[in-house]
């Protein structure tokens, strides 16, 4: 299943239909037309012909069931770059018959959603509703996306925002509580060989590229249809005729594409979650695929090093106690030899901490200690356990009755540390794995020594 902003089924489409200026898709009753873009070209007329995004546009797809009921509210089309987004909301508009204005976030302003405005209750008055399309609708700042409030409340527009960031963590509350937020899907192999397919049919030739290279630009896309027609006519203009090109010719032809990731937006987010949950999963080849992808996308490997900590820490604990030294010694590791050299003790690291034996136990236990503590405040601790400096504080009874450990039999006198007014607590419950198995042994044995204090006293 193919998706675009860019394409339209291949067949019995390509040369017959027209666009909005009345030019044939192949664009040949137009000199200028193939001056476009090849993703502009290739860009569907109707609805039907999108191909992709089943979730949104196949028969049960969200999309679908709402105009089948004959409404379109507010939408937030969420989803990485060239994957459809300005296209669906354009022909969302084409299907239900609504004035399409289309404005980016990155270049108007107050002034120019005014004058939309304005226009859309113009319009409105003659029975004829408008969509407003705001591309990038992430960059419009908490005030901006608070002026979309009342116009959609009234109706004077039914607003689609597209964004490639998550919107929870970008869209104000009140925005997104009056709109639907629909999921992009970025584009899958099978998905950009069918559009290389349709390229080809438009363009009357196939490309000059091997099986092996053809997967390799592919690749290069990484999702991304507009940017893959935008690989395309690199290499139709570099190409000579008859030339074919194998994967090593292809990639010296092309700059390599930097992957779809900034270290600021969700992908950053994405990714590092991701290489957490592999770790915490217990699996290596994973956790090392998240790892490269995160590496290959420019992250400051400082970043990821200290999140290798964390899960040491909160994962695996005492489990495994050398874990966290293995984390701790890989962060190390690369600040002595920086980059790329310091980058395989981080993937050692990485699997290390994948194979180690999991447990949260310590995790667990140190928030419900810290959640009792907010509950009860600060009773103060019993007055055996409390230091006796001074003299005034000895005749107060501070430290009496303290028993030091070390002089009992077993090194362990069982006395009640707990504030009285709290009592006894259990937090730590070790786990049967890894080093765990013996620590939960050790707090048995406590334990029974505890208690066989406790008989004998009475």
């Amino acid at each position: 299943m193919f998706m675009g902003d860019l394409f339209s089924d291949s067949k019995g489409h390509e040369g017959a239909a027209k666009n909005r200026t009345g030019k044939s898709r192949t664009g040949k009753n137009s000199a200028s037309a193939n001056n476009r873009p090849l993703a502009d070209r290739l860009r569907p007329l109707l609805l039907d012909e999108v191909i992709g995004q089943e979730h949104l546009l196949g028969e049960n797809g969200s999309l679908r069931l709402m105009l089948a009921a004959k409404r379109l509210g507010s939408l937030v089309l969420w989803g990485p770059p060239g994957t459809g987004k300005t296209t669906v909301a354009r022909l969302l508009a084409d299907e239900v018959g609504y004035r399409f204005v289309q404005l980016s976030a990155v270049f108007c302003g107050v002034r120019d959603l005014k004058k939309a405005f304005d226009e859309a209750r113009f319009h409105g008055k003659t029975g004829q509703r408008t969509l407003l399309f705001i591309d990038e609708i992430h960059r419009f700042n908490k005030a901006q996306q608070d002026g979309f409030l009342p116009v959609m409340e009234d109706g004077t527009i039914v607003l689609v925002g597209a964004t490639t960031q998550n919107p929870s963590f970008e869209l104000n509350p009140a925005l997104l509580s009056r709109a639907q937020v629909l999921r992009f899907e970025p584009l899958g192999e099978e998905e950009l060989e069918a559009l290389l397919v349709r390229a080809q049919n438009l363009l009357g030739q196939k490309l000059p590229l091997e099986k092996s290279a053809r997967l390799g630009l592919i690749g290069m896309a990484d999702g991304d249809g507009r940017a893959l027609l935008g690989l395309v006519e690199e290499i139709l203009a570099v190409t000579g005729e008859g030339q074919v090109l194998d994967q090593k010719a292809m990639a010296g032809l092309l700059q390599r594409r930097a992957p779809v990731y900034d270290k600021s937006d969700d992908g950053h987010y994405n990714l590092i979650s991701a290489l957490h949950k592999t770790v915490r999963g217990s699996d290596p080849d994973a956790a090392l695929y998240y790892f490269s992808r995160m590496i290959d996308g420019g992250e400051d490997p400082m970043f990821i090093a200290r999140r290798l900590i964390r899960m040491a820490v909160e994962d695996i604990g005492l489990a495994d106690p050398n874990a966290l030294v293995q984390a701790v010694a890989a962060r190390d590791a690369y600040q002595m030899l920086g980059s790329p050299e310091g980058e395989l003790a981080l993937a050692q690291s990485v699997v290390y901490l994948a194979l180690a034996p999991k447990s949260n136990a310590v995790y667990k236990a140190f928030s419900a200690a810290g959640s009792l503590v907010k509950k009860t405040g600060s009773p103060m601790p019993p007055m055996i356990i409390v230091n006796a400096p001074t003299r005034l504080m000895k005749e107060e009874g501070y430290g009496k009755g303290y028993i030091y450990d070390h002089d009992t039999e077993e090194g362990f006198s069982g006395q009640e540390y707990f504030p009285k007014k709290i009592g006894r607590q259990k937090f730590y419950t070790p786990v049967e794995r890894g080093h765990e198995r013996e620590l939960k042994k050790r707090l048995d044995y406590f334990a029974r020594l505890r208690s066989k204090g406790n008989r004998d006293k009475k």
